[in-house]
């Protein structure tokens, strides 16, 4: 990229000018020229290169040329200098005869300085791309990436890492993206020059730079891992809030210096997610007099977005609370997780406090580049009892925290994570999402009133882009969470996943077929010491509960047809799980619905290992036929159904097995950058 600059030079006089190669200088040759003047000549050293304009004319060493009134000198240098004004270029100046009227004579320094980044995205700063300052997305799109340095160092009396005042240690600077900058020229810049990083007003915020307090080896690579575990001092603050300019060192020769590049703010609604850093060569006027820039080299950095990982994703770690009524809840959990082959993590009750509802808590994500990639937890606003446990027991060393403060008045049920999901990669009417949908619950559209996830949570989803959400319809139910009427396992066939959504209509479907074979009588609940046994018959004969139920149904089917629509989903993608509700009298005005028996779609999806609540259905010939019905369904994808007894530590406080555990996922295998946006 060709970076033009003005020069004003004057006839009888010898300048001295830094040139920066890869720049060319324009000289207006009239404007420089004495009086009367009809013809110009040009005479330079080999390392100068000249040409005139603004169309190109044929010259001859010496030979006079005729001036016209918008004659232009374009000079360039080919390389860098070895010494100060090593390279020379005077401008002849003849009157009408061609008698000598003036000369200008330039003494030039060629420097060259370059601000480069990891522009190609394959984890190598590379020299100078000529996209470093931009942005386009796709496999053959360009443009750096940063992450949120939102991991700890530390792991007593911990904080983000973005929230140090310098680098602890040398471990985090791996959260950083590298930046280099390059020179090569006479061993220091001709007097009163400098160089100078910047960043706008608007990027202050977002962004900050670090540096060495001096120069790093040639081959822009961190320290060796050895080195992680040590404190350091030496990499000074170049770049903040604080400090939005400040000379860099210009090491002359042939040297680089590498920069640390830290992310501050995750996307928002009010931050696209685009940075620039510009490093500018600034040129001494008069002593006194403030430098003005010569040349400016500008690299851009976009901020990596939080990526939400799907039930396809494969387990890394199970995280259940240990609570004083939910033992046998615990064992079984415990037995199919080391069944799946993964790790459990149990959040003991003196830091639960008895919150059991991990899933509402937090919901694990992950940032991703090129270079490095970590978890992040998302901490829900909800600040139940749980509320401590993402920052102070999952924030640490490659593990990220971010959360979002709403005021209280705004937060509801909502606003717990039960009510956020992500689907399966889709495509939809030929648009491919590669990473799936965010899947939020609100309130109607059409509702005058009703609870809706805040909007700083919901500005946050959004602004992230790669997973675009979608929004259903949740305040039917007394929670109000998505994961009450629907999940996604993984499938060998078709898109490679199935929708499961409860169905009232499914549910009365296999009662009628258990009442015409003749097992009407068989009964619901039945050893549940704490519930009341009720047979099909009487379920199949309650007015009431069939209308509840047809309202129920109607809410689905509405969410039905959103996702079919905004996923690409055809019928045979999803499968109706027998599962029926009751209405509830809220706040004495309302009516929302709750699972009538513990609610089977809410599940725990752990591979091909499904952890799924335990209905206490009707029995024929000594099995419950609601979890016979349920291992057709998922056993014809190759899935294995563990029921697992939450009754009375979940199901009777309105939660299920999903509402009590969360599942980090190992990330997508695809890279968000080559998103086609």
């Amino acid at each position: 990229m060709i970076h033009p600059r003005t020069l004003r030079v004057g006839y009888d006089q010898t300048i001295s000018v830094v040139c920066v190669v890869g720049s060319e200088l324009n000289v207006n040759l009239n404007r420089s020229a004495p009086p009367s003047s009809r013809f110009f000549s040009v005479k330079c050293t080999p390392s100068v290169q000249y040409s005139i304009g603004p169309s190109p004319q044929k010259t001859y060493h010496f030979s006079p040329i005729p001036l016209n009134g918008n004659s232009v000198l374009l000079i360039r240098m080919s390389h860098a200098s070895q010494h100060e004004n090593d390279s020379k270029l005077s401008v002849w100046y003849y009157g009408v005869s061609k008698e000598v009227l003036g000369r200008a004579v330039l003494h030039l320094t060629a420097v060259e300085i370059s601000l480069d980044v990891d522009a190609d995205r394959d984890g190598v700063v590379e020299k100078n791309n000529a996209n470093k300052a931009s942005w386009k997305w796709g496999p053959n799109g360009h443009g750096a990436i940063l992450l949120v340095n939102c991991d700890s160092e530390w792991t007593w009396r911990k904080k983000p890492d973005r929230e140090q005042e310098n680098v602890s240690k040398v471990s985090d600077l791996k959260d950083m993206s590298v930046m280099v900058l390059r020179t090569r020229g006479p061993a220091k810049l001709p007097e009163g020059y400098k160089l100078t990083m910047h960043i706008s007003q608007g990027d202050a915020e977002s962004v900050r730079v670090f540096r060495p307090r001096t120069s790093e080896t040639k081959n822009n690579t961190l320290p060796g891992k050895h080195f992680y575990k040590y404190f350091v001092k030496d990499y000074p603050l170049v770049l903040s809030s604080e400090v939005l300019s400040q000379e860099v060192p210009y090491l002359g020769e042939a040297a680089e210096m590498n920069f640390y590049v830290e992310g501050l703010k995750f996307l928002d609604k009010d931050f696209s997610g685009l940075i620039r850093v510009n490093l500018s060569l600034l040129e001494p006027i008069s002593p006194g007099l403030p430098e003005t820039p010569i040349f400016t080299d500008t690299v851009v950095f976009r901020v990596a977005p939080w990526i939400m990982t799907p039930n396809t994703l494969r387990p890394v770690e199970v995280f259940v609370c240990s609570t004083s009524d939910n033992n046998q809840f615990l064992k079984s959990m415990r037995n199919l997780v080391i069944m799946s082959g993964y790790k459990l993590k149990i959040c003991h009750e003196f830091v639960n406090r008895g919150d059991r509802w991990m899933q509402d808590e937090l919901e694990f994500g992950y940032i991703d580049s090129p270079h490095h990639r970590f978890p992040v937890v998302l901490d829900s606003p909800r600040d139940g009892e749980l509320l401590d446990f993402p920052y102070d027991e999952l924030l640490g060393p490659d593990f990220g925290y971010v959360t979002r403060v709403a005021q209280k008045k705004d937060v509801s049920s909502l606003d717990s994570f039960g009510n956020l999901e992500v689907s399966p990669p889709v495509t939809v009417n030929g648009k491919h999402y590669p990473l799936g949908r965010i899947i939020i619950g609100v309130a109607f559209p059409t509702a005058t009133k009703g609870r809706n996830m805040t909007k700083v949570v919901q500005d946050f989803l959004w602004a992230q882009k790669v997973q675009e959400p979608i929004a259903l319809f949740s305040d039917w139910l007394y929670v109000g969470h998505v994961d009450e009427f629907m999940t996604f396992v993984p499938a060998p066939d078709r898109k490679g996943f199935r929708l499961l959504l409860a169905s009232p209509d499914a549910g009365y479907k296999l009662f009628r077929g258990l009442h015409n074979v003749g097992h009407g009588q068989a009964k619901l609940f039945e050893g549940l010491g704490h519930e009341e046994p009720i047979t099909v018959d009487e379920i199949l004969n309650d007015e009431g509960l069939q209308a509840e139920n047809n309202y129920v149904q109607s809410c689905i089917d509405w969410n039905r047809d959103v996702l079919k629509r905004e996923l690409g989903l055809d019928d045979e993608d999803i499968i109706d799980l027998p599962i029926l509700f009751k209405l509830v009298v809220e706040d004495k005005t309302e009516y929302k619905a709750v699972a009538y028996y513990p609610d089977m779609v809410n599940m725990i999806v752990l591979g091909k290992n499904l952890g799924i609540p335990k209905p206490f259905g009707p029995k024929v010939n000594g099995h419950c036929a609601l979890e016979a019905e349920m291992c057709y369904l998922m056993e014809g994808l190759g899935l294995s159904c563990t029921f697992i007894d939450d009754f009375a530590s979940y199901h009777q406080l309105l939660g299920e097995v999903h509402c009590g555990s969360n599942v980090r996922r190992e990330a997508f295998d695809f890279k968000w950058w080559n998103l086609e946006m």
